[in-house]
């Protein structure tokens, strides 16, 4: 098995990796089929499942249509992305020269499936190219699994988007057991194993250059989240808060009158400050997903600048340990809250930003899959139930709380010698039977919790 670090981590826009980012790709993988198709007039979508559910609310409509003007994620800044958009509503059309005989009107051509599902998982869409006398000649079933993976009706049934190359891979662990077998065999620790997987399909230098550049944009996000105000946009009325904070902690900062739990609020901006940035459509990264965005950066900011021995040059030791933990999780249980709850999100994301934390903090290997387990234990059962379909609440500051509990599961784990009751890969296989019990009205439908009960204004 073979996650790759830089799949996991992926920059794109808010407010949902498998509502944004994954139509997005779908829509851009449909454009090449279309092409195949001279004859194509008119192009139609149908969204399933969760997607139709919360797919406005979720951005999912707005991110199909991106896709169809050839837009990949990393490249959807609004400066770009609103005319392009602006261009192809116009003229109820595609925008490209080769494809611009192909119609599409977003208001006929789009369709959400509600009370409709498709068997490969409840992220769905069909995307659907016709001739002039309206004979479909083209079509294809995509499933968006979670954290952007977008995976073919076809590629369901058969090879695993996670399987990679296993005879170029030194160590292709599947699961913590593995992992932590492995690592004991080559006198090696997690982050090192990741790194030697990751250099058997490129060198060093380009790995190195590529996470970096995963927390430059983790980084430069937390600090436009924390410039920004006003009211984040879906109708809910939410005003963004991070930067209100961060500006009374920055007032208070050196006061002898500081309580020490005020670290729980520098945390708690930094997470808030990158989901408001996902709920504002922003630029994110997935972290695994765009739902869980803030809980790893906001870690790794409390590693650099609240700890004694803050080292930047080992943040791509704390990325390459995280991605290790997320790859388990996402190979053996998932990441996407449509299949599983926000334990799937928030829950992995919480267990992959542990693990980062007691890697860089000098933690060996069983107390760094100690921490992801105490981590990921205390999210099981949770739901995924955005009031309105808005990734804002309860989402924003589950972020927060996430990356609290991230840094104190480190904490403890760090305190121990890394022997544990519950390990690991049976707290992962319990999210995944939690999530198959689980009723589908509380996996990003908005039809259950929260999301009924908390009365819009």
């Amino acid at each position: 098995m073979f996650q790759s670090t830089l799949d996991l981590f992926k920059i794109g826009i808010g407010p949902s990796s498998s509502h944004t980012v994954g139509p997005m790709v779908a829509a851009g993988r449909f454009l090449q089929v279309a092409r195949q198709f001279p004859e194509g007039r008119r192009l139609t979508v149908n969204l399933f499942g969760s997607l139709a559910y919360t797919g406005v609310g979720h951005g999912t409509d707005r991110a199909v249509e991106l896709g169809l003007c050839d837009l990949a994620p990393a490249d959807a800044h609004p400066d770009r992305a609103e005319p392009l958009l602006e261009e192809a509503r116009q003229a109820a059309q595609l925008v490209h020269a080769d494809l611009a005989h192909i119609a599409f009107d977003r208001d006929e051509d789009l369709v959400l499936r509600r009370g409709e599902t498709l068997p490969g998982h409840p992220n769905a869409m069909t995307f659907s190219l016709s001739d002039t006398a309206g004979a479909e000649i083209a079509s294809e079933t995509y499933y968006s699994v979670g954290g952007g993976f977008v995976l073919t009706e076809a590629e369901m049934g058969h090879a695993s988007i996670d399987d990679g190359p296993p005879s170029e891979i030194p160590y292709p662990f599947a699961s913590a057991e593995q992992m932590l077998a492995m690592g004991q065999a080559a006198d090696l620790s997690i982050a090192a194993m990741k790194r030697a997987n990751e250099c058997a399909t490129m060198d060093e230098a380009t790995l190195n250059a590529r996470l970096d550049a995963i927390w430059a944009s983790m980084a430069a996000c937390i600090d436009h989240g924390l410039s920004q105000d006003g009211i984040l946009p879906g109708g809910l009325k939410v005003k963004r808060r991070a930067a209100e904070i961060h500006a009374k902690l920055q007032a208070e900062h050196g006061s002898n009158a500081v309580e020490p739990h005020q670290i729980v609020d520098w945390v708690s901006v930094y997470a808030m400050a990158v989901n408001e940035e996902n709920a504002a459509g922003g630029l994110v990264v997935t972290a695994p997903t765009n739902g869980a965005a803030g809980v790893i950066p906001a870690v790794i900011r409390y590693y650099l600048d609240h700890t004694n021995d803050g080292r930047p040059e080992l943040i791509g030791d704390f990325l390459l340990t995280a991605a290790a933990i997320g790859g388990i999780i996402k190979h053996n249980a998932s990441i996407a809250g449509a299949e599983v709850g926000c334990q799937g999100e928030v829950g992995s994301a919480s267990a992959m930003a542990a693990a980062g934390l007691a890697a860089v903090l000098g933690g060996t290997n069983e107390q760094i899959e100690n921490a992801a387990e105490i981590a990921l234990e205390h999210h099981l059962g949770m739901t995924c139930d955005p009031v309105s379909g808005l990734v804002q609440v309860p989402c924003i500051e589950r972020n927060a709380l996430g990356a609290v509990k991230a840094i104190t599961a480190a904490s403890l784990a760090l305190r121990g010698d890394g022997t544990h009751l519950v390990h690991l890969d049976q707290c992962i296989e319990t999210m995944r039977q939690t999530g198959d019990d689980m009723n589908h009205h509380y996996k990003e439908t908005s039809l259950g919790g929260l999301a009924v009960n908390v009365v819009e204004c």
